[in-house]
């Protein structure tokens, strides 16, 4: 990355500048050992992005950056559930379900969960963004630059990215903390999509952005996959290299 790239994105994602950190569907029912969908499961563990956002969410614990969780999921009556499309209807028939409450819904390993994190869950759709209290919190936490992290990248990721940019925010994406199948689609989603509309980066360049000492009173084991539920949300889905800027 040019030196002149590496300082835009510095500004961009500065830990007292306005930016936050967004992880899609890392649910245990999704990218976990046992997800709904271990084909997306593998490729996300197996490709290093998941692992990467473990390293990004620590990263932002220790740098005092905001993270959100967007979690998807679905009552076990389906009640508010989308029915309008194959993927929801494929979805309900699954072995796995992202029920509220169950373990499907928990934020995966590695990926930490402290405190002061928010985990806004949606019952329907397909973007964390519409229709969720994702926008609302944004705003009130001053954000002006969204990281985007996660899965999948053939459907959530690039559907908070679009909403993100609609709405106002400089979105950036670390190409190697999101994943989608067959694995070779992320790469040409990020270069012919994505890289129109957000600034493509990598985990070590953020990470290089990023760099404070790790604070003290992070949360155990126990309950690290908890985090602070913004609970109006729930009533409402389931499921590089240089810089570049469209």
């Amino acid at each position: 990355m040019g030196e002149s790239a590496r300082e835009r994105l510095g500004e961009w994602i500065r830990p007292d500048g306005g930016v936050v950190l967004l992880t899609v569907e890392c649910q245990r029912g999704v990218v976990g050992t046992e997800s709904a969908l271990p084909e997306l499961a593998a490729v996300a563990r197996s490709s290093g992005a998941l692992r990467n956002v473990a390293r990004l969410v620590a990263a932002a614990h220790g740098a005092d950056v905001q993270v959100i969780h967007a979690v998807a999921e679905r009552r076990p009556d389906g009640r508010g559930a989308n029915t309008n499309a194959r993927l929801f209807r494929a979805a309900a028939r699954l072995p796995v379900q992202q029920h509220s409450g169950s373990t499907a819904v928990r934020i995966a390993e590695p990926i930490e969960v402290a405190d002061e994190d928010i985990v806004v869950r949606r019952l329907h759709g397909l973007s964390p963004l519409a229709g969720t209290d994702v926008d609302a919190l944004l705003r009130n936490l001053g954000c002006r630059t969204l990281i985007v992290t996660g899965v999948s990248a053939n459907v959530a990721v690039p559907n908070a990215v679009f909403d993100a940019v609609n709405l106002g925010y400089t979105v950036v994406v670390p190409g190697d903390a999101i994943a989608g199948v067959p694995a070779d689609y992320t790469p040409a989603m990020i270069r012919n999509t994505l890289a129109l509309v957000a600034t493509i980066t990598t985990t070590d360049e953020v990470l290089g952005c990023w760099k404070a000492p790790r604070r003290a009173g992070r949360t155990d084991g126990a309950s690290r996959s908890t985090g602070h539920v913004a609970d109006r949300g729930a009533g409402r889905g389931a499921a590089g290299g240089a810089v570049s800027r469209g």
